[in-house]
C-alpha cells in the first residue's frame, strides 16, 4: 500500500491539495484533522462532540488504508480553550487507550474555522 492516499471529503482537502492519510511502508501519516461532517459543516456541540467527530475521521482514513486504532503510535491535539482538556483527553482515551500512543495536547490561537474547538493529527505503524 506504500503511497495510497485516504480522504475524508473535507472541502479543505481540496482546496488545499492535501490528503487526509497518507501510508508509506508501514507507516500511515494522518493530517491535522477538525470537526467536519460528510456535507462539509463543522460538528456541533462541545470539544468532546468535536474531539469523537475528528477521531471518528482519524480512525475511518487509517482503516482504509490497512491500520485500525491500535496501530496508532502517536496523536497531536490542538485546542483553542485550556479548559476542554479533560474533555478532548477523555475522548482521546475512548478511541486510542489500547494503543497508548505518544500524545501532545497543545494550545492553538485559532484553527481552520471560528467554531472549532480541537483539531488532532495522528500516526500509525502496522504491524503483521
Amino acid at each position: 500500500m506504500t503511497g495510497a492516499r485516504a480522504f475524508t471529503g473535507s472541502p479543505y482537502e481540496a482546496q488545499f491539495g492535501f490528503a487526509r492519510a497518507v501510508r508509506e511502508g508501514d507507516r500511515i501519516l494522518v493530517a491535522g484533522t477538525g470537526p467536519v461532517e460528510q456535507d462539509g459543516s463543522s460538528t456541533k456541540g462541545g470539544a468532546a462532540e468535536q474531539a469523537a467527530r475528528c477521531c471518528e475521521l482519524i480512525v475511518r482514513a487509517i482503516v482504509e488504508l490497512g491500520g485500525s486504532a491500535d496501530d496508532v503510535v502517536r496523536t497531536r491535539m490542538f485546542l483553542t480553550d485550556p479548559q476542554d482538556q479533560d474533555a478532548v483527553g477523555d475522548v482521546h482515551a475512548r478511541f486510542f487507550s489500547a494503543a497508548q500512543p505518544a500524545a501532545t495536547m497543545v494550545g492553538a490561537a485559532w484553527l481552520c474555522r471560528p467554531e472549532w474547538k480541537v483539531e488532532i493529527e495522528a500516526e500509525a505503524i502496522v504491524r503483521g
